[in-house]
């Protein structure tokens, strides 16, 4: 039974993370930490490997969606390596100062961040459209499934400072990257959501393969665990990325609204307990 309840929880943790392009950490971290609470066969796991075990399962999730949305050619390679050149380092000092930083405060106030990026998201047609400078830039283009040729466009130096940023606070509050690195993509650079969430999938594929080095090396990772997630993250990262090349644009941004509120809550609850 117990093995049956981590597939389970391995197949919905890829297919919301894949969905909405964020990793599907936000679901295997608190899963394992209360799991052995409610279930007898179940050994408890500390914060750290829960953490180094998610890691190591939403590699599959992000390759498994990633090649995927391949399949769909919705997956900008080149913005997403630039994004994870600050990323990356941002995610790992983020992780690093998270040692000596009580968050306890600050994760109230950044889950009312959260819930405030989801009203954004909401009103973005009403934002005014960031103008890019003179400069070297990269712009692509995209057909939508209305057939009509979206365009967005980013300066590298600024993705990648924005990119560092998200990675260091994603980091320092053990969050999938995803849940700020999408929004970003959406409100600051206009990427169509199905670009956003495929190119961000891309991004926590290479960003969980580093990150889940250093975890081994410390030793945390449940391989038990791990082996049975696996599977079902494997399976439920192609579920959803083929979900959401059927569902329109609008539908995925609500949807990353829903996850962003609750992720926000959980974020202000655990703020208050601490």
């Amino acid at each position: 039974m117990e093995w049956i309840i981590l597939l389970v929880v391995g197949i919905a943790a890829g297919t919301l993370g894949s969905l909405v392009g964020l990793g599907g950490g936000i679901i295997v971290v608190p899963m394992l930490l209360s799991l052995g609470t409610y279930f007898s066969g179940f050994a408890d796991v500390s914060p750290q490997v829960a953490v180094g075990t998610s890691l190591l399962v939403v590699i599959f999730t992000g390759l498994s969606s990633t090649l995927t949305y391949m399949k769909y050619k919705k997956v900008d390679y080149k913005s997403g390596l630039i994004f994870f050149i600050g990323s990356g380092p941002g995610g790992i000092l983020g992780a690093y100062v998270n040692k000596f930083f009580n968050t306890t405060t600050f994760s109230i106030w950044f889950g009312l961040f959260m819930i405030v990026v989801s009203i954004l998201l909401m009103i973005k047609e009403k934002l005014p459209k960031m103008k890019q400078k003179t400069g070297k830039t990269i712009s692509r283009s995209y057909i939508n499934q209305e057939g009509k040729e979206q365009f967005y466009s980013f300066k590298p130096v600024s993705g990648i400072i924005i990119a560092f940023v998200v990675g260091f606070i994603s980091g320092l509050f053990g969050i999938g990257g995803g849940a700020l690195m999408v929004p970003a993509m959406i409100l600051l650079f206009m990427f169509p959501p199905h670009i956003a969430v495929a190119t961000s999938m891309f991004i926590i594929f290479l960003s969980a393969t580093i990150s889940s080095i250093t975890h081994i090396t410390l030793g945390n990772i449940n391989w038990l665990y791990a082996a049975i997630l696996i599977p079902g993250a494997w399976f439920g990262g192609r579920f959803g990325a083929i979900i959401n090349s059927k569902l329109k644009g609008k539908t995925v941004v609500n949807l990353l609204r829903v996850v962003l509120v609750i992720a926000g809550l959980k974020l202000i609850y655990e703020g208050f307990l601490g």
